[in-house]
């Protein structure tokens, strides 16, 4: 289980991958697994399709990650998919019978297809109700989300880290950041979770800006904050699509060198299913 690996294997490196929209060739994603396997990381972490449209598939990378290329698979399950908890002992059964024993636990987005009302309602409120009933079916290694920038819609970092604090009392063993590209609000943020109290492992997660309309996506879905210096790098090869790629790779670089030196849990990159992306952040 991944939460074994901190006591070993320090720093940790992991990948995130995701799966293909319906309509695209789904031996893509195996393919590009293949050779992220060469990279030998730490484990894979598998997103959970949104509204659980593409659940089926999650499931399946999942258990080849795990069996085919023999390492740890991290699956995403969010509680706006869950209905009901007999669903979940299944889902749970699902995993456990394939030789999958870690899980991401999220609250998750309203899906677009799901009504206000029907959010509201959802079975499972927060990640940390959902944590609590994984933990008491399985022994499953559960990783929790966290906020750097603090979840926009908490109404203070204090009040962020209080809902974090509450995730690792129901048994949270590791948590992954929202992407962030200012690492001094990384540092500033694990102060304040360690001086609550939180001592489990804080994976930073970096994702890479490789093109200029990848920015405002980035922004728009995390709301993090892009440096100036950053920026600035994006305003001037804006038009230089080759040149901006190699730029943002190199930040990304230096922000990992940076994170690695001040003896972070390791390094969660947020890979966009781009091998060539991981190979030049990892290698």
């Amino acid at each position: 289980m991944i939460k074994d690996l901190f006591h070993k294997n320090r720093p940790i490196y992991s990948l995130e991958v995701f799966p293909p929209k319906k309509d695209v060739d789904v031996s893509v994603i195996y393919d590009a697994l293949d050779e992220f396997k060469n990279l030998h990381p730490s484990f894979i972490s598998v997103t959970y399709g949104a509204g659980g449209n593409t659940a089926e598939n999650t499931f399946a990378i999942a258990s080849y990650i795990q069996n085919q290329c023999g390492i740890e698979a991290l699956t995403h399950l969010t509680c706006a998919a869950i209905p009901d908890r007999l669903f979940l002992t299944n889902f749970l059964t699902n995993l456990y019978r394939n030789g999958i024993r870690n899980i991401l636990a999220l609250r998750g987005d309203q899906p677009q297809w799901m009504s206000d009302e029907q959010f509201a309602a959802r079975f499972y409120n927060h990640a940390s109700d959902l944590t609590k009933d994984i933990k008491e079916t399985y022994d499953f290694s559960v990783a929790g989300a966290c906020y750097p920038e603090v979840h926009q819609e908490a109404a203070s970092l204090k009040e962020d880290i209080s809902h974090l604090k509450i995730k690792v009392e129901e048994g949270v063993d590791f948590l992954i950041t929202q992407l962030f590209y200012d690492n001094e609000t990384y540092f500033r943020f694990l102060d304040e979770v360690r001086k609550a109290g939180i001592e489990v492992p804080v994976l930073p997660g970096l994702m890479p800006i490789t093109s200029a309309g990848q920015v405002k996506n980035i922004v728009g879905m995390s709301g993090t904050k892009i440096p100036k210096s950053l920026a600035n790098t994006i305003e001037k090869y804006k038009e230089n699509p080759k040149d901006l790629k190699k730029a943002g790779l190199e930040f990304t670089k230096s922000q990992m060198e940076e994170l690695l030196k001040q003896g972070v849990d390791g390094i969660h990159l947020y890979s966009m299913n781009k091998v060539e992306i991981a190979k030049a952040i990892y290698e």
